[in-house]
């Protein structure tokens, strides 16, 4: 029995791996955007019609115009890698709601929001660029289904230590149980949604110079992110997310990419 789960395991790892397309890198993906976007889609307009959508404004005509930027930048730098059918599926959107927290995302297929709260930290259009073209590059490298397939196969781990562990007591199964999720946790998946992170990062910064923005405005962006958080917060190791200290410099050190591949794509005029 446990000669077969952890040959499911193996299968289902060399059988789930795809090559992403704006990434060049092998991801762990057991869900299809056939599979995800239908979802994404239905979630967006439940979402939508559950909040305050704000229309008409300068600031909701702001992320719609930034958010169509961004739309082309992608577009046109996914045509350079010789990747154009892979929005084909894309239905993009762009929405301002109404929110005090401090926050934006996007869900697969180009759903995006911006909450207002975010606004007063972005404060002009290339530090909403930074917001949209990060978030974008969350669906562009399918980081929501990498995700939930790394959350499946950590569910498949436990079931596998279960069964390892069956015939011993119940107590040594606990212990083994929360070292594995605690284990599990903080060594792979939280380091994988750091990752996400960075890499949502890099090809943030590429959109926003194919768009026209200079990437350097995220490192402005960041600074105020960090000094609203007052440097408190979750040690980096617990965290999904990089340190503030972290994140900037990443960012420093990849803005001659960004710039760099932005003059052989072409801007957005």
């Amino acid at each position: 029995m446990k000669k077969y789960l952890f040959l499911g395991i193996f299968c289902s790892l060399v059988l789930s791996c795809a090559t992403n397309p704006i990434t060049g890198k092998q991801n762990l993906n057991f869900v299809s955007n056939s599979e995800l976007f239908p979802t994404s889609f239905q979630q967006y307009s439940t979402f939508l019609s559950e909040n305050k959508v704000v229309t008409g404004t300068s600031d909701a005509k702001l992320v719609e115009n930034v958010g169509y930027k961004i739309k082309l930048a992608a577009e046109k730098y996914l045509t350079y890698l010789g990747q154009s059918q892979y929005l084909k599926d894309y239905r993009w959107e762009y929405k301002l709601v109404e929110n005090k927290e401090v926050n934006a995302w996007c869900l697969p297929g180009g759903k995006i929001v911006v909450y207002s709260g975010i606004l007063p930290v972005t404060q002009n259009e290339s530090g909403l660029a930074t917001v949209m073209g990060h978030e974008v590059s969350h669906a562009l490298a399918n980081h929501g289904a990498q995700r939930m397939s790394a959350a499946q196969l950590q569910q498949i781990g436990g079931a596998v230590l279960d069964a390892a562990t069956s015939s011993k007591s119940a107590q040594t199964q606990a212990i083994f149980s929360q070292a594995y999720g605690m284990g599990t946790e903080v060594g792979v998946m939280l380091p994988f949604s750091r990752s996400n992170e960075t890499e949502a990062d890099k090809i943030g910064l590429t959109l926003m110079a194919i768009a026209g923005y200079n990437p350097e405005d995220a490192v402005s962006f960041w600074s105020r992110m960090a000094a609203k958080s007052g440097g408190s917060g979750t040690p980096e190791f617990m965290s999904t997310h990089p340190s503030d200290a972290t994140r900037i410099a990443n960012i420093k050190a990849l803005i001659p990419e960004a710039k760099a591949i932005a003059l052989k794509v072409g801007t957005i005029k």
